[in-house]
């Protein structure tokens, strides 16, 4: 049995890719889930470390394929340790214009798919005694953000979610947690025009863009025993940006 399994959505690039680079390299076993079997192979052939990996193509917005990936995990690990709920979409665009189906997209991957995870793992943890939850939100989740309700709503609710689930877990020794980025580089920030890009480094007291690297290593403290005494918080990593 591996105590120190960990599953992380969305490991396939970017933020996920991060950290589950940053988690191998402290020793952690990792079920990489994404959508995509050849990105995720790839990503699992490059972790530093001596630690197992093993990928797990998953519909993160469909239940029963969580639910299957869940149970694959936990056959092939022994258990589970830690989940970080990272997957998340966006799909842009101002409120009078946005169709339902574009509304509905980051809530079923964003939040749907944390509650689907987390639901999942919470009976295996339960049982263990031992957990950690660390969900990815986001700074819009607190402040809001033109162009973006639906990816904001999305990310409140997780804030809101990982609240009640401390709440209800921590009596089982399982701790709930998130994190919410500012503006990290990654494939879904590079598209942004420039000029938005100059504005908002403007806005960062710390005068640079996060990197990936930057949230993985909050994520890592947030597995480990160092913070067996943080739960239902939220820890944002934004350089300051909404200070």
């Amino acid at each position: 049995m591996s105590r120190h399994a960990v599953i992380v959505t969305g490991a396939s690039k970017g933020i996920g890719r991060a950290i589950a680079e940053d988690l191998a390299a402290a020793g952690y076993d990792l079920a990489l889930v994404a959508r995509s079997t050849d990105l995720l192979e790839e990503v699992g052939r490059s972790l530093p470390g001596e630690g197992r990996w093993k990928a797990y193509p998953t519909d993160i917005a469909d239940w029963d394929s969580v639910q299957a990936t869940v149970a694959a995990v936990h056959e092939e690990f022994g258990g589970i340790y830690g989940l970080v709920n990272n997957a998340g979409m966006t799909r842009d665009g101002l409120l009078m214009r946005m169709s339902p189906e574009n509304w509905k997209g980051p809530i079923e991957v964003n939040l749907n798919g944390t509650f689907y995870f987390t639901r999942a793992v919470t009976p295996i943890m339960m049982r263990a005694r031992e957990g950690r939850i660390v969900n990815i939100s986001s700074v819009v989740g607190l402040t809001g953000n033109a162009g973006q309700a639906n990816y904001a709503a999305s990310k409140a609710g997780i804030i809101a979610l990982t609240k009640s689930v401390a709440k209800e877990l921590g009596a089982r020794g399982v701790n709930c947690n998130a994190v919410a980025p500012g503006f990290i580089v990654t494939d879904m920030t590079s598209d942004l025009p420039e000029k938005v890009k100059t504005g908002m480094l403007d806005s960062i007291p710390l005068k640079r863009f996060g990197e990936g690297k930057d949230v993985a290593g909050v994520v890592r403290f947030l597995l480990s025993t160092d913070s067996a005494y943080i739960t239902g918080q939220t820890l944002v990593v934004d350089g300051g940006m909404i200070v």
